[in-house]
C-alpha cells in the first residue's frame, strides 16, 4: 500500500512552503517518525517525517519547488505490521499482482546501483561544483557570502539555510564574486539601487496591505502608570534564577488575556459576515527579526501562570530570531501584541494581524509628571493603543477593555497570582 505524505502546517500565515533538501532518496527504507525532507517558509524551517515504516517510492517534487499547503510532497510503500500478514491471502488460486508477490516479508534489498544518481536532487549549482538550497543561494547573495566559504551538513555537503546562517553568526565573510564596473561616461544614467524583498517581507507587505484595504481601523489609547508593576517585577525576578525572569511584556501579556475573558468580542474573528468568538485565549507577541517581524504564540494564556508565559515567550523567541521557529511557534493567535517598549517610544498604533479583530500597541514607560491629589510627581508612565476592528466591535466597548487591562496593570499582584 502507498502511503501519500501531505505538504506539512508551516504555520497560520504561511500558504506554501519550499522543499529544501530531501533526506531520504528514492528507493530508501525509513522508520515511522525518522525526517525524510526538509522544507522552508518565509517563518519557519520543518523537517518532514515519515508517519510509517517503509521504502521510499517517489519524490513528486524536487528541491526548490514551492508547495501548497497540503499538497502531496512524496510516496511512501508501507510496510509496517498491519500490512505484513498478507501472505495469508497469497495461497489462493489467482495470483495476487506481481508487486506483491516479489515484496519479501524479511529484510527489505537495498535500493538499485542505477538509482543512486536521483537518490538526493541536488538544488542548484551554486558555482565551484557546490551545491546549495534555493534559501540557501538567496541568503548568500543577500549577505554577499562566498559559498565556498561555508560548510555544508546536507545530504552529498549540500549547503543548507541552517549552513549559512551558522557561518554568518560567526563572521562576516566576503562577496561571492568580484563585480568589475566601468567607469562611468557622460549620459549615464545613475545605477537604481534596490534589493528583492525576502519571503518574509512580502508575507508582510500582503497581509499588512490585506488588513487595511478589508479592515475598518479605529484607535484608543490610555495611559497606565506602571511603577508598582515595575517594582514587582524587580523583586520578582530578584528572587528567581536568570531562566525565570519575567519581562514586561509578559505582565502585559498576562493582562490582556485576563481582561479578555470579558470582552470575547476582542477575541474574535469576523468571517463571511459574522462574528467567530475563539474558545481559547492565545495571545500572539510581535517579535522583531532580520528582515521583519514574527508574532510567537503562548496557548490559554489566560489559563497559564506568568512564569510559564515567560519561559514559552523566551524559548519562541530566541528560535524565531534563530530562524527556526516552530508551526506552533507562529500560529493560532487570537490577539496580538506589539510592544516597542524596548525601543524608546512615547505612542504608536499597530496594524490588525488579519483575522484578529483587534491589537495592542505598548509603547515606553517613561518618567512623567503627573498631579495626583493635586501635588505634582514623577511616575512611570506607558501608553497603549488600541486597534479594533468596527465590524466586530465598537469605541465604547475598547475603551472599557483598556480600563480593565489599566488596573490590572496598576495592581499587578493579581497577575503573579491567577
Amino acid at each position: 500500500m502507498a502511503e501519500t505524505i501531505p505538504m506539512p502546517d508551516l504555520g497560520f500565515e504561511a500558504d506554501e512552503g519550499e522543499l529544501s533538501v530531501w533526506l531520504k532518496g528514492v528507493g530508501d527504507a525509513v522508520q515511522a517518525g525518522e525526517p525524510i525532507a526538509e522544507f522552508e517558509s518565509d517563518k519557519v524551517t520543518l523537517e518532514v517525517e515519515s508517519p510509517v515504516a517503509g521504502v521510499l517510492l517517489e519524490h513528486l517534487i524536487q528541491p526548490g519547488e514551492s508547495v501548497a499547503e497540503g499538497a502531496p510532497e512524496a510516496e511512501e510503500l508501507s510496510v509496517s505490521a498491519a500490512s505484513a500478514p498478507s501472505p495469508a491471502k497469497e495461497p489462493a488460486p489467482p495470483p495476487p499482482e506481481p508487486p506483491a508477490a516479489k515484496t519479501p516479508s524479511t529484510p527489505l534489498p537495498a535500493a538499485p546501483q542505477e538509482s543512486e544518481p536521483v537518490r538526493r536532487v541536488p538544488a542548484a549549482p551554486a558555482g565551484n561544483g557546490l551545491l546549495a538550497t534555493p534559501i540557501a543561494l538567496r541568503m548568500a547573495l543577500e549577505h554577499n557570502l562566498d559559498l565556498r566559504r561555508v560548510a555544508g551538513s546536507g545530504p552529498g555537503g549540500r549547503i543548507l539555510r541552517g549552513d549559512v546562517e551558522s557561518h554568518l553568526a560567526e563572521a562576516r565573510p566576503g562577496a561571492i564574486g568580484e563585480v568589475v564596473r566601468r567607469p562611468p561616461e557622460d549620459g549615464d544614467r545613475p545605477p537604481s539601487v534596490g534589493t528583492a524583498a525576502s519571503p518574509l517581507r512580502r508575507t508582510i507587505a500582503r497581509r499588512m496591505s490585506q488588513s487595511k484595504q478589508t479592515i475598518p481601523h479605529f484607535y484608543i489609547t490610555n495611559s497606565v502608570t506602571m511603577d508598582d508593576a515595575l517594582a514587582l517585577r524587580r523583586q520578582y525576578n530578584e528572587a528567581f534564577p536568570a531562566d525565570g525572569q519575567v519581562s514586561v511584556n509578559d505582565i502585559v501579556v498576562k493582562a490582556a488575556a485576563l481582561t479578555l475573558r470579558d470582552f470575547p468580542n476582542l477575541n474574535a474573528s469576523y468571517v463571511d459576515d459574522r462574528i467567530d468568538v475563539h474558545a481559547d485565549i492565545n495571545i500572539g507577541a510581535a517579535v522583531a527579526v532580520e528582515g521583519g517581524v514574527l508574532t510567537v504564540t503562548t496557548r490559554q494564556t489566560d489559563r497559564s501562570p506568568i512564569a510559564d508565559i515567560a519561559r514559552e515567550n523566551r524559548a519562541m523567541i530566541e528560535r524565531a530570531r534563530a530562524g527556526r521557529a516552530k508551526p506552533n511557534d507562529v500560529s493560532g493567535s487570537t490577539f496580538t501584541i506589539s510592544n516597542l517598549g524596548g525601543y524608546d517610544t512615547d505612542h504608536f498604533a499597530a496594524i490588525i494581524n488579519p483575522p484578529q479583530a483587534a491589537i495592542l500597541a505598548v509603547a515606553t514607560a517613561k518618567e512623567t509628571a503627573v498631579v495626583e491629589e493635586g501635588q505634582v510627581v514623577v511616575r512611570m508612565v506607558m501608553q497603549m493603543t488600541i486597534s479594533a476592528d468596527h465590524r466586530v466591535t465598537d469605541g465604547a466597548e475598547c475603551a472599557l477593555f483598556l480600563q480593565r487591562v489599566k488596573e490590572l496593570l496598576e495592581t499587578p499582584i493579581k497577575l503573579f497570582v491567577t
